[in-house]
């Protein structure tokens, strides 16, 4: 028997694996990647991509368990009993807080997924080894009115595509000091590694909690609005950084704005940019690695806006499950001009970099 092998790339640690049955052969694909854990693990694949997931439904589970983990984080905030513990160091030698927020918020979202959309994937930054009891995990409502008001059209997504990204608590460290409107909760869709869906929901606003949230080509939360253009947004540009990297990203933005350049300090990923969406900031600038959970959700809903998030040397930021959950390019966001901002930022930075090494 002789058959043609089809043209597979896979990376550096695949294997293919033969099934012979029948006369027929049935191909199985087993490639390497990444989990929550930053460690190496093997899925088997079948040449099948899975059922088809409505992503309309899937943009009402997000929504909904982004809540959901915000109510966790709360009620364990108001309680006083964080269970402050230490995942370590950063590489850049800040310690590395996770709390009973983090974990809760972890088993709540991950969870309802497991129960709603049990084929699709999850990512999640806290990545415990237990098993969920299903039983007491209540189902998402798949049809929900701030998502049918907005959304009129529906797309079906096979899951083996889909890779869903969980950040059960943004901003831990500010969560632990009681800087509580830095804190989110994000859920981030990706399809064949591009964030499709972003939600970020902000569980301590003083009149309330409030969701943002948006699918790509298909519509957003009706308070998501596009910023006005200012003409003059390179010349004074204002700058929002994080708490624990403000010089290095100060010394950066001065070098290439000039010293008038406002630098605004900030906890977490997601409130950096629903800044830039409020209209509180022009960019986000981040100099040093960064987790793909904390940025695939804003990456998105900026994407809906017209705006663009990137790497500051240019590059796409690739949110497939089998690659690395590490950006270590730093990162770039921006409202308008992102071109520009990166054609001053990009050589600022390498040298940056270079002096480093």
């Amino acid at each position: 028997m002789s058959f043609a092998m089809p043209n597979i790339r896979l990376n550096p640690f695949g294997v293919i694996v033969l099934v012979v049955l029948g006369g027929g052969t049935l191909l199985f694909i087993q490639r390497t990647y990444y989990n929550g854990s930053d460690t190496k693990a093997n899925e088997v694949i079948s040449a099948s991509k899975g059922e088809l997931i409505s992503m309309k439904e899937l943009l009402a589970a997000s929504i909904q368990l982004a809540e959901r983990g915000g109510v966790v984080v709360k009620d364990i905030r108001d309680s006083h009993r964080l269970n402050e513990a230490s995942k370590g160091k950063t590489k850049e030698g800040m310690n590395n807080p996770v709390t009973d927020g983090d974990m809760k918020s972890h088993e709540a979202i991950v969870s309802g997924f497991k129960k709603s959309f049990p084929s699709v994937f999850v990512v999640s930054e806290e990545h415990e080894k237990k098993e969920f009891d299903m039983e007491s995990v209540k189902p998402v409502n798949k049809d929900i009115p701030v998502v049918s008001k907005v959304i009129q059209t529906d797309e079906k997504i096979p899951s083996g595509d889909i890779t869903v990204w969980v950040d059960p608590l943004d901003a831990t460290q500010e969560y632990t000091e009681d800087l509580l409107q830095y804190v989110t909760t994000m859920v981030c869709v990706a399809v064949k590694g591009r964030p499709v869906i972003g939600v970020i929901h902000k569980p301590f606003l003083e009149d309330g909690p409030k969701t943002s949230w948006a699918w790509v080509g298909k519509g957003h939360a009706p308070h998501l609005q596009e910023i006005k253009y200012d003409a003059n947004i390179l010349k004074s540009p204002r700058i929002i950084v994080s708490r624990s990297h403000a010089g290095d990203v100060e010394k950066v933005a001065k070098t290439t704005f000039g010293e008038s350049t406002e630098v605004i300090p900030a906890g977490g990923a997601g409130f950096k940019v629903m800044s830039l969406l409020e209209g509180k900031a022009d960019a986000y600038v981040h100099v040093t690695l960064i987790k793909k959970w904390d940025i695939c959700a804003g990456n998105a809903i900026l994407q809906e806006m017209n705006s663009k998030m990137s790497t500051l040397e240019g590059g796409v930021i690739d949110y497939d499950r089998y690659d690395d959950p590490k950006n270590p390019d730093g990162l770039l966001a921006t409202i308008w001009d992102h071109e520009q901002f990166l054609e001053k930022l990009k050589p600022v930075y390498e040298r940056m970099k270079a002096e480093k090494s």
